[in-house]
């Protein structure tokens, strides 16, 4: 079993910047990977960006560049720095853990950009 608690959501300004963190727990030495997802009202949950335990990353499409992931194994967290932000950044951001046997979710932390 993997805990994931996210921290760091709020509200900001568009062109402005937010840092998310998500710590895990538990059976975490059954990771590979973990990531961000994201959640707008209506829409589905999509990609946002993903890093392996190895420090592979990859993005979504729309991240453009605003956005890094990163990851600190010895504290097992991972973070999302995001610059740049924009009003359809907009959404529940979600934490992934991959293992082997599922994925993990955390609880979400909600991000508004406002115009």
């Amino acid at each position: 079993q993997v805990e994931l608690v996210e921290s760091g959501g709020g509200l900001v300004q568009a062109g402005g910047s937010l840092r998310l963190s998500c710590a895990a727990s538990g059976s975490i030495f059954s990771i590979y990977a973990m990531g961000w997802y994201r959640q707008a009202p209506g829409k589905e949950r999509e990609l946002v960006a993903i890093i392996s335990s190895g420090h592979s990353t990859n993005y979504a499409d729309f991240v453009q560049g605003r956005f890094t992931i990163s990851r600190d194994n010895a504290k097992n967290t991972v973070y999302l720095q995001m610059n740049s932000l924009k009003p359809e950044d907009t959404a529940v951001y979600f934490c992934l853990a991959q293992t082997s046997f599922r994925n993990y979710w955390g609880q979400g932390t909600q991000v508004t950009v406002s115009s």
